[in-house]
């Protein structure tokens, strides 16, 4: 439920906002530097729950909510999971998410239901089927370890939201995101403390509400790096207007759009797009490769995606000479770049 509700509230919400004019895709939350920080101070402190530094079972609001923590804090890690996974869910989602822009509200909104439901099929289908139930390790001492060891990808998910903060907001907002995230932690490690003397923490549970709240307000008000700026050696920026004009000169172009917080486009560029195979042959044929960062809001992006039917990235695209553009895969190798240049 928390995950359905989660996709539809954003699914709404992009809807809404293209309604009233604005150029928005799928997963723009985390082209929001305050979004992304408040996710960045999430991760640092179930980081810092999972390593043992303070328990959230210890945090309730009396006896009876506490039974009723077990629901709650089923809907609300998938909120998490949706908020989070969003945008992982290009390579498999495109069409969908492009075909959801062109229907009415309620079917759009249907999509993105069952885009939800797709998402916590894992989790039913264990919760339904006893057959999975029973393959599934029996309680004991390894949960105690595995939990500890499971604050070791948490914390590199922290250092990418930091580095994606920085890459929204520059420098300013590395300082900001590190320093809230410090603070953070300060805090967590007094909550634990406290926990342990059986003291009381509530102001301290009120103090990291308030951390989280006014960093997010101070990042806001940063100005945004320029989006559509970035491009890789060797690569053009995406510009429609290059991009028309190379096509009218005959020449080829390989155009790809990538964000920071997309992990497959970053998966494709190390396995597929940036290896010496595929630059090679581009260059010998005399490929133009044309890179649109969407890591920024950007609305000529967006309404460049809307023309192939898409939301969000990645989409790949070849424009061979003279002939008309062709839709990649999304999930690319070296050999689908290289057969371009033959």
């Amino acid at each position: 439920v928390g995950i359905i509700v989660s996709c539809l509230i954003l699914g709404g919400i992009m809807l809404a906002l293209r309604a009233a004019g604005e150029e928005v895709g799928w997963a723009f939350q985390l082209q929001d530097p305050a979004v992304v920080l408040i996710l960045l101070l999430l991760m640092v402190a179930v980081t810092a729950n999972l390593a043992g530094l303070f328990e959230v079972g210890g945090i309730g609001a009396g006896e009876k909510l506490t039974r009723q923590g077990g629901l709650s804090g089923s809907f609300w890690t998938g909120v998490l999971a949706a908020v989070v996974a969003t945008p992982c869910t290009g390579p498999f989602m495109a069409a969908a998410m492009g075909a959801a822009l062109l229907l009415p509200t309620g079917l759009a909104l249907l999509i993105f239901a069952g885009l939800g439901f797709g998402l916590a099929l894992p989790f039913l289908a264990i919760a339904f089927i006893p057959a999975l139930r029973k393959r599934m390790p029996r309680p004991g001492l390894w949960m105690v370890r595995f939990r500890q060891w499971m604050a070791l990808p948490m914390a590199l998910t922290s250092l990418a939201l930091l580095w994606l903060t920085y890459q929204l907001v520059g420098f300013t907002g590395l300082m900001i995101g590190g320093a809230a995230a410090l603070i953070i932690l300060v805090a967590l490690f007094a909550l634990g403390r406290k926990q342990k003397d059986g003291a009381p923490y509530t102001w301290v549970v009120m103090a990291l509400f308030a951390i989280a709240i006014a960093a997010a307000l101070i990042i806001g008000t940063v100005t945004i790096q320029p989006a559509g700026t970035a491009s890789k050696a060797g690569s053009i920026a995406f510009n429609e207007a290059r991009l028309n004009a190379l096509r009218a000169e005959g020449k080829p172009v390989f155009l790809y759009f990538t964000a920071d917080w997309c992990v497959t486009c970053k998966v494709n560029e190390q396995a597929a797009i940036d290896r010496t195979e595929t630059t090679d042959a581009f260059r010998k044929s005399g490929m133009t490769v044309m890179v649109g960062d969407y890591t920024r809001r950007d609305p000529d992006i967006t309404r460049y995606l809307a023309k192939y039917g898409r939301s969000g990235v990645p989409l790949y695209l070849y424009f061979p000479p003279n002939g008309e553009a062709q839709i990649l895969p999304q999930i690319l190798t070296v050999d689908d770049l290289t057969a371009l240049t033959k």
